[in-house]
């Protein structure tokens, strides 16, 4: 690939980064820069990139604050990404952690720092040492993209991050997800779902810790006559024993709960517009609170109805495409309330009028444009 200016995005190994990275590709020359450290399942397809995407080696400690200056991770990486420039000094890097920052500081040319999460509330994570990283990033970048107000809150009041800075830039969905023209009709389920009987109400994503699973044990044990869709891994620890219980509880279920395993993320599209109704139970707790929900823009998408928690501030300013409820009551009244309604809930239209803006496309073209 012709490499002169060639936009660096370090790295993909997660599914929103590499999300962005194959839609900044389609835009402009991009190299995709991938670790070999997994930290959860990835279901991401790397063969439909226009993206070219390069491996390199991360060295188990590189982000903790004593072995880093050790482990010096840059000094082997860095020359490796500057021997792919013709330009460097024209060349982007789009940082998508914190820890990437001894790199930022000797890149040569603009650096973005594209903030995926809200890395400094991480388990297991030094705060104190992640809100150093965050502010010599903020200081190095020329553009900083949080996927959320209240992380841009973050980097401006305790980063020191100059406001002018501050692009954001929320997940997405892909452009091929979104229906040429509108339907509301909901689609036939996926062989993975074969044999559930309807009305079918599903989860997509990560299912993990950041997920109410007493929540959902509740709901599921007060809809008798619903099926229930688990779309995505479930291997993650939950640390806490309460909601660890209640997923493997659900786990163990069958019968019209189905768990369908890690499905790679341009088929979940299908699973969402088979659901009669779309479930996103966030449990309340960081970094969930300040992120920003993928699952919904994947929903949005579809067009089916939205049930969701207020777990996620984001969420909070998304009704009426979202309708959000506190409790196990409360969700069992509202879906009620739409198999009553047969499962449209009048905002089907709107959605799929919101989700044309909402795409991996549009948020790589937003940089592109705030860049120049």
């Amino acid at each position: 690939m012709n490499s002169r200016g060639a936009f660096h995005v370090l790295d993909v190994s997660s599914i929103p980064a590499f999300e962005f990275a194959r839609a900044l590709g389609a835009l402009v020359p991009t190299l995709a820069w991938r670790h070999q450290m997994r930290w959860f399942p990835v279901t991401a397809d790397y063969s439909a990139a226009p993206s070219e995407v390069i491996d390199f080696p991360l060295q188990r400690g590189y982000a903790n604050p004593l072995l880093a200056p050790l482990i010096g991770f840059h000094r082997k990486l860095l020359p490796r990404m500057l021997a792919r420039c013709e330009t460097p000094e024209s060349s982007p890097l789009v940082c998508t952690a914190p820890f990437f920052a001894p790199l930022a500081e000797r890149w040569p040319g603009p650096v973005i720092y594209y903030s995926l999460d809200f890395t400094y509330a991480y388990q297991g994570l030094r705060p104190r040492q992640v809100l150093a990283l965050d502010r010599r990033l903020c200081r190095a970048a020329r553009m900083v993209c949080p996927v959320s107000a209240r992380i841009a809150d973050y980097f401006i009041e305790r980063a020191a991050c100059e406001p002018g800075k501050i692009q954001i830039l929320p997940n997405a969905t892909r452009a091929a997800n979104i229906r040429e023209t509108f339907s509301e009709e909901t689609s036939a389920l996926p062989p993975a779902l074969h044999g559930l009987i309807r009305p079918v109400a599903g989860i997509i994503g990560n299912l993990a810790g950041n997920l109410d699973w007493e929540l959902l044990q509740s709901i599921v044990a007060r809809t008798p006559g619903f099926s229930w869709a688990f779309i995505g891994p479930a291997s993650m620890t939950i640390s806490d024993p309460a909601q660890r219980r209640a997923r493997a509880a659900l786990l163990e279920h069958g019968g019209r709960v189905r768990f369908t395993g890690a499905q790679p993320y341009g088929s979940l599209q299908q699973f969402a517009r088979s659901f009669d109704v779309a479930i996103l139970p966030y449990r309340f707790g960081e970094p969930t609170y300040s992120g920003s929900a993928t699952r919904f823009y994947e929903h949005l998408a579809a067009c089916r109805p939205m049930l969701a928690t207020p777990h996620v501030r984001e969420l909070q300013t998304k009704p009426p495409l979202v309708s959000l409820a506190n409790d196990a009551g409360a969700f069992v009244s509202k879906l009620r309330e739409l198999e009553a309604a047969q499962f449209r809930d009048g905002q089907e239209r709107a959605r799929w009028i919101a989700s044309r803006h909402e795409t991996w496309e549009q948020r790589a073209q937003t940089m592109l444009n705030s860049l120049r």
